[in-house]
């Protein structure tokens, strides 16, 4: 029993039994851990975001790259190209032949 009330004689003990200091250690482990908003879920969606203006470079890039396909495209000669080689369209009375090296073709079936 002596040393109980040693121990309710110290100052750190006396500041801890505090009700207001309970009630806000009780308060900052709550928003911690357990509220549905709690730190851990901030920090993943923090890492979210980080990724999401990450990746907004490389649409960026993406967009400035289509629009100067679109601009090329727009020439009847670039789009006469891009569909021979995109689309094997042709003209009539035209052959065409498609060439493929042995390197190329998928064997994982065989």
């Amino acid at each position: 029993m002596k040393f109980l009330t040693n121990i309710k004689q110290q100052r750190w003990f006396k500041t801890l039994s505090n009700k207001y200091v309970l009630i806000l250690v009780l308060f900052v482990i709550w928003m911690l851990f357990f509220d549905s908003n709690n730190y851990f879920i901030h920090k993943e969606l923090n890492q979210e975001i980080n990724e999401i203006e990450g990746s907004v470079e490389n649409f960026k890039e993406n967009i400035a790259n289509d629009r100067e396909q679109n601009e090329k495209l727009e020439d009847s000669n670039h789009l006469e190209l891009f569909s021979r080689e995109h689309y094997y369209l042709k003209k009539e009375n035209e052959d065409i032949f498609i060439i493929t090296h042995q390197d190329s073709t998928d064997t994982s079936n065989e």
